[in-house]
């Protein structure tokens, strides 16, 4: 049974999220505490005190400086977990310590490495690189989902469901009508999806975000970086209009749809997204929309799924589900993540 693979990257919060202030989140069934020092480094280390596992981010503790102080018997820890004062004694213990967490801020987001801190290598994290460019606007959100993380997987990696849960929103029959190609990358760790529809009905969406109005070309391209990193290269033009040999797309709208999966526990997960944009790069007014809009999909989503893990957990023993031709991206992600989750 697939469990949460370690010894990886995982988005822990927003760079936004974290200031000089104590911050706590559940990772991959681990509470962390989060704060920003005077120099602007993201710290990351348990959020639990060595001496009785009372939580650092629980008030009345506080943090003081660059140092964090235990609110239950005072205990206090400098920004790499070292232990530096100890009530009523001078001697502080060896292993009074806090082993902190490998971290990286980039593209907008903390990253978190969960397993052995000698495996942290950052050249693995994948990069959203749209997140933070001057070429286009981002609005995000994060939604807590009370279901595993591979059914967000699963859900993400099937945009057919956008036809019937999303109808009026972002899904048009022309979703769910149109075949897939599925590529899996082994070396490089990636599953991708595409459907490219050629005269497809203008959603809400994407109307009211780029004035485009009747029928339009729509495509969708998924990358999938197992476990953490979702990206929908999202492609609305006029029909007829293609890009050109060398790579120039001016008749064209671009949304890059990013989704961070990060599991809190074995059965809830954080939903982090952003909708970046290469249009309209200034009116807040579309920001908004774009915003609301995607927050709406999103919940949809969450609540879905909430339902799906329930039905999950209550079903027999053996239960055998059925899968068609739009679920091979999804079956090949699940193939990949259980050979991380062995891996471990």
């Amino acid at each position: 049974m697939m469990t949460i693979p370690r010894d990886q990257w995982y988005v822990a919060a927003y760079s936004s999220e974290i200031g000089h202030e104590l911050f706590s989140r559940t990772i991959c069934g681990e509470p962390i505490l989060f704060w920003r020092t005077r120099d602007e480094v993201v710290t990351a280390m348990p959020d639990r005190c060595v001496h009785r596992r009372f939580p650092l981010s629980q008030p009345p503790s506080r943090l003081v400086e660059d140092q964090v102080v235990c609110g239950y018997h005072g205990f206090t820890y400098d920004a790499g977990g070292r232990c530096v004062a100890v009530p009523g004694q001078a001697r502080i213990p060896r292993t009074a310590r806090l082993l902190p967490y490998a971290v990286v801020e980039q593209d907008s987001f903390v990253w978190v490495f969960i397993g052995d801190h000698a495996k942290a290598d950052p050249s693995r994290i994948p990069r959203a690189p749209w997140l933070t460019s001057p070429d286009y606007t981002t609005v995000a959100g994060m939604e807590p989902l009370r279901a595993r993380y591979s059914l967000l997987v699963d859900n993400l990696l099937d945009l057919s469901h956008e036809t019937y849960l999303h109808g009026g929103h972002i899904g048009t029959p022309e979703v769910a009508a149109t075949p897939i190609t599925t590529e899996v990358d082994e070396d490089a760790g990636i599953v991708r999806v595409s459907r490219h529809i050629d005269d497809a009905e203008c959603p809400p969406f994407y109307a009211n975000s780029t004035g485009l109005q009747g029928r339009i070309a729509r495509w969708q391209d998924i990358e999938y970086m197992p476990p953490c990193l979702y990206t929908l290269h999202s492609r609305i033009a006029p029909v007829g209009s293609v890009p050109a040999p060398d790579g120039a797309d001016p008749d064209a709208f671009h949304v890059e749809v990013v989704y961070a999966i990060t599991p809190e526990t074995a059965h809830s997960t954080h939903d982090f997204w952003c909708v970046a944009r290469d249009f309209a790069l200034g009116d807040e007014g579309v920001s908004a929309f774009l915003a609301e809009s995607n927050r709406t999909v999103v919940r949809q989503d969450v609540e879905a799924l909430d339902v799906l893990e329930q039905v999950i957990a209550a079903e027999p023993a053996g239960y055998q589900e059925l899968s068609i031709n739009i679920d091979t991206g999804g079956l090949a992600a699940r193939r990949m993540l259980q050979r991380l989750c062995g891996a471990s």
